[in-house]
């Protein structure tokens, strides 16, 4: 194996520019904004207001790919956040934040999705399963697919990435051209402006959840070619791309229905594609959320693993996890690992619950990897860097309270579900204790 291809660490440095630019959209794009414009308009009833929340959301991905940018010029490392954490703040914030990747955030969001997934499957085929046998199915699948390697991961994650966005461009062209604007209707009461910040504010919780998922990609930063020119620059192109993707969307949507008929609905791209192609479109939209839904778990399950085995190799987790296959060049009990937390997950069915605190415990760690930028920058003002995050720090400010603001929405919002969300995050300061005592006695 050439020098080029392996790195220290044993992964194979095997991804491109097309590949990181795939995995931060597929990071991003699930099968939120299929349903969440709806969401969005329950709680701001007007088209400019409907649309331009997501686009604030888009500014708040950008402005964080500015930040992740930077980052991954600074780390390129195996691990992406995980390492920016771990070498800002020392190990047990990093651990942390592994830890609630594994318990909350990627398991949870990933089990959830993987039921959602086996219902779509489940009224296109009319398969005799029960949902939690499908979306263990499908886990297992995307388990065995990513320890062949990140490549074989990579390329089914990629194609599917692809099929992804021709289904929006579909939903988008379909909805401009053949979806009939309804009746004109009432507009709807200004309110005060406080009043008006309120909805804005509780508009932007589920917009900034659907943004989410950009950091991911820099978990495989140990497995590109060149990771701080192509992370860098996929970060802005994947970002980019998904800010006119939601947009196109939500305006297809209230041009559609109008704001009270997407406020209405339970399933509003389905809605506009049968109101433009009848149940055809209907179909269609279902199987390109289906293709969505997995596209997110191959993601998913082909970049949170690379946590995992980063902390093993700093001692905080099982040596074993932290193993390279000699075959695939792959981390394989680390992407079990993930595939089985998942499964499990979606077995308990208490999944719904997880998403609820999924959000205030994800932006915290996003807020704090905004910090991190500032630290760097900081401790090693003469590094020269492929990328610099433009506007800083004005940009980074905004980011990180941005997502700060989003924490306190959120608790104040679902303080029993966040509380819970919390505890589990703080169950693992003894877990790292134990992991950094057990690391002390190992002989060197």
């Amino acid at each position: 194996m050439s020098g080029a291809d392996a790195n220290s660490q044993g992964l194979a440095r095997r991804l491109n520019l097309f590949d990181a630019t795939m995995l931060v959209m597929g990071g991003i794009i699930g099968s939120g904004i299929f349903v969440t414009p709806a969401e969005v308009a329950r709680h701001v009833g007007r088209p400019v207001l409907i649309v331009g929340v997501w686009l604030l959301g888009g500014v708040v991905a950008l402005f964080a790919s500015f930040v992740y940018a930077e980052l991954a010029a600074r780390r390129p490392e195996v691990g992406g956040q995980y390492a920016y954490l771990r070498d800002a703040y020392g190990p047990m914030p990093a651990f942390l934040y592994g830890w609630a990747l594994l318990l909350v955030i990627q398991s949870g969001g990933m089990a959830a999705v993987a039921i959602m997934f086996a219902r779509y499957f489940g009224n296109l085929v009319q398969l005799p399963l029960t949902d939690s046998a499908v979306a263990v199915a499908v886990l297992a699948l995307l388990t065995a697919i990513n320890c062949m390697g990140v490549k074989s991961g990579s390329n089914v994650q990629s194609g599917l990435m692809v099929l992804k966005i021709l289904a929006i461009a579909v939903l988008v062209v379909a909805g401009l051209l053949f979806a009939h604007a309804p009746a004109a209707q009432p507009r709807a009461e200004a309110g005060d402006s406080v009043s008006m910040l309120v909805a804005i504010g509780a508009a932007m919780t589920p917009v900034m959840f659907s943004y989410g998922g950009w950091q991911t990609a820099s978990f495989c930063a140990g497995e590109m070619k060149n990771p701080q020119r192509d992370l860098a620059r996929g970060l802005l192109l994947g970002v980019a791309g998904v800010i006119l993707l939601y947009t196109a969307v939500a305006f297809v949507c209230v041009d559609a229905l109008g704001p009270s008929g997407l406020g209405a609905s339970k399933t509003p791209a389905t809605d506009v594609m049968r109101l433009a192609l009848g149940d055809k479109g209907a179909t269609f939209i279902a199987v390109g959320i289906t293709i969505s839904t997995l596209g997110f778990l191959s993601q998913g399950m082909l970049t949170a693993p690379r946590v995992y085995f980063a902390m093993a190799e700093d001692g905080l987790f099982f040596r074993l996890v932290a193993k390279v296959s000699a075959r695939s060049r792959a981390p394989v009990l680390a992407i079990v690992l993930q595939g089985a937390a998942a499964a499990v997950i979606a077995l308990s069915g208490n999944f719904g619950e997880i998403l609820s605190y999924v959000v205030s415990v994800d932006f915290l760690f996003f807020g704090l990897t905004g910090l991190a930028l500032f630290v760097f920058r900081h401790r090693h003002p003469d590094q020269k860097v492929a990328f610099s995050a433009p506007g800083h720090p004005f940009t980074t400010g905004f980011f990180v309270f941005a997502c700060f603001a989003t924490v306190a929405a959120t608790v104040a919002n679902n303080p029993v579900n966040s509380l819970i969300g919390y505890s589990i995050l703080a169950a693992g300061i003894p877990a790292c204790l134990y992991w950094q005592h057990k690391n002390r006695k190992a002989p060197a």
